[in-house]
């Protein structure tokens, strides 16, 4: 065996692991065109790449998970991803297509009874089938569930409410107040610039049930100033009430499984006092999982998906025995 081929591939393993380095940083098509070889090249280097790394990818003391779903492209597919969200390692662990109680239970399957007994804290949205498969599979661990899904929750509340209200408007004749109103309520006041501020503040004088939802959301945010679950629960519980007691029924729906999931939700301040995880990690890594499908673009199928999303999140370990290294 010569060190420089292997078996009937036209390039060097050493070539081929330069492309997948730059393969990273860059597209897949232009790392091709830099280097005058095909996208398929390309390809084939970043799938040696991981199918090396995942084979020697190292799964020990991993204590904290994050699961969670993200689309590969808008209305195209889902998929099930799991993040290790300890302080000291955050990377894509597994993904599978699907969003499904069976894709997320091949995750423990793979990651073995006694790694899975070793999992101290698991967090997820409140989808019912990761709360079934956790509840089946990893019942030792502290679930869940994290701050980005509970205010996920809320925004999207607050925008039913609105474009129920836009509708309304418009059918009655009415000035459209709410026109073009729709990040102005959803994002957090302190990222808007002072024309934003300002439109939003005359937006709040009006007595309509959109500015309701949007100070609900408001006084949420002041949940997660709390350090201890007890008083945490001290500020949800009547939130939740008052919530109730509105004709808002997005936010009703929206009490209701906070009722329901209350244990689980003030887990998550249980778990920051501790130290336990990586805040917000799932968020941030899914943020980078949708750039990796911009990098891969013009590869469409399940199988380029997840290579595409292992090579720029795993962290995935290269080997050593490389003959030299390309420098930048």
């Amino acid at each position: 065996m010569l060190p420089w081929a292997t078996g009937k591939q036209a390039a060097t393993p050493s070539f081929l692991w330069f492309l997948a380095s730059w393969a990273k940083p860059l597209s897949w098509k232009e790392t091709g065109r830099r280097f005058g070889v095909s996208p398929q090249l390309v390809f084939t280097a970043v799938e040696m790449a991981v199918a090396w790394g995942r084979a020697h990818m190292n799964l020990d003391g991993i204590r904290s998970i994050g699961v969670d779903e993200i689309a590969w492209r808008v209305g195209q597919r889902d998929f099930t991803v799991v993040y290790p969200i300890d302080h000291h390692q955050k990377r894509l662990l597994w993904v599978a297509q699907h969003r499904t109680k069976e894709a997320f239970s091949r995750f423990f399957d793979w990651l073995g009874e006694e790694r899975t007994r070793g999992l101290q804290l698991v967090a997820s949205d409140m989808w019912k089938a990761f709360l079934t498969v956790l509840r089946q599979r990893a019942p030792g661990a502290v679930h869940v569930l994290d701050r980005f899904h509970v205010m996920q929750m809320v925004t999207k509340a607050v925008d039913e409410v609105r474009r129920a209200e836009v509708k309304k408007l418009k059918a009655a004749g009415k000035a459209p107040v709410l026109a073009d109103s729709r990040y102005l309520l959803l994002k957090n006041r302190e990222n808007l610039d002072e024309r934003q501020s300002s439109r939003l503040g005359d937006l709040l004088k009006i007595n309509i049930a959109t500015v309701k939802a949007y100070l609900l959301k408001e006084q949420l945010r002041h949940f997660w100033s709390y350090t201890t679950p007890h008083w945490a629960g001290r500020f949800l519980d009547p939130w939740t009430a008052t919530v109730m007691r509105t004709r808002l029924e997005p936010f009703r729906a929206v009490a209701r499984s906070f009722r329901n999931h209350r244990p689980l939700i003030l887990n998550w301040f249980a778990a920051r006092r501790k130290g336990a995880f990586a805040l917000g990690a799932t968020e941030g890594l899914n943020n980078k999982a949708k750039l990796s499908s911009k990098m891969a673009y013009g590869f469409r199928t399940e199988k380029h998906a997840q290579i595409a999303l292992f090579h720029r999140l795993g962290n995935l370990p290269e080997p050593e025995w490389l003959t030299h290294r390309f420098t930048r």
